[in-house]
C-alpha cells in the first residue's frame, strides 16, 4: 500500500496508541509519529525507516518487521512477546519532526515522566539527540546512558533510525540498539552477535 502526499496530509496532528506489552521491559521512545505512522497506526512505519531492521539486525526481534501498511498479529506478537514497547515525546502527527515547538517537546517530556512513572520499565530509550535536547532540557547531553529522572529506570539517548538521520548507518543503529536491549534483559550478552 501507498498513499499519495494529499491522503497523507489528512493524518497531520493525528495520534497513534502507544504499544505497551504487560511485561514492558524496553520502552522506545521516538519523537513524534510521521504521516505515514499515523495513517497505519503502526510505529515507525515509514518505508525507509530503519527502526525495525536495527531492532532485527540487533537481535531484538527473531524476524524483521515491515509495518508500511500496519502491524499484522504476528508483529505484534514479537514485540509484546520481547518486552519491548514504543510510545512518542510528543503524540501529534507531522511530516518532520522540526514542525514541533519546544513548548510541545517539554509538555511531552512530562507525559512521558508520567508513563514511565505508571509503568516502570526497567530501560528507556529516546531516539533522537536534538529532540532529547530539548524536550529533557539538557542542552548539552550527548548519546549514551544518562542521568534518569526516574528510579529503578536507566535512560539512554540513541540516534533516530530516520532515514533522513545520515549520521548513523544501520549497523550503527544495531549496535546501540543492542547495547540498551542487553541492558533491559531483552538480549542476552551471550546471544548471537549482530546479524
Amino acid at each position: 500500500m501507498g498513499f499519495t502526499r494529499q491522503e497523507l496530509e489528512t493524518f497531520r496532528d493525528k495520534t497513534v496508541p502507544d504499544l505497551l506489552p504487560g511485561n514492558l521491559r524496553l520502552l522506545f521512545i521516538g519523537i513524534n509519529p510521521g504521516l505515514w505512522t499515523a495513517a497505519t497506526g503502526a510505529h515507525f512505519a515509514r518505508p525507509g525507516n530503519r527502526f525495525y531492521p536495527a531492532l532485527y539486525r540487533a537481535g531484538i526481534t527473531n524476524f524483521l518487521i515491515i509495518p508500511s501498511d500496519g502491524y499484522d498479529e504476528a508483529e505484534i506478537a514479537e514485540m509484546v512477546g520481547n518486552g519491548v514497547g514504543i510510545s512518542n515525546i510528543c503524540p501529534r502527527a507531522t511530516a518532520r519532526a522540526d514542525e514541533l515547538t519546544t513548548e510541545e517537546l517539554r509538555a511531552g517530556a512530562e507525559q512521558l515522566h508520567n508513563l514511565v512513572e505508571q509503568r516502570r520499565p526497567p530501560v528507556v530509550a529516546v531516539l533522537g539527540i536534538t529532540a532529547f535536547r530539548m524536550a529533557f532540557q539538557q542542552p548539552k547531553a550527548t548519546t549514551g546512558l544518562q542521568e534518569s529522572p526516574w528510579r529503578g529506570t536507566a535512560l539512554y539517548v540513541a540516534p533516530n533510525p530516520s532515514g533522513l538521520n545520515a549520521h548513523s548507518s544501520l549497523d550503527d543503529l544495531a549496535r546501540e540498539y543492542r547495547s540498551i536491549a542487553e541492558a533491559a534483559g531483552v538480549v542476552s550478552p551471550d546471544s548471537t552477535p549482530l546479524r
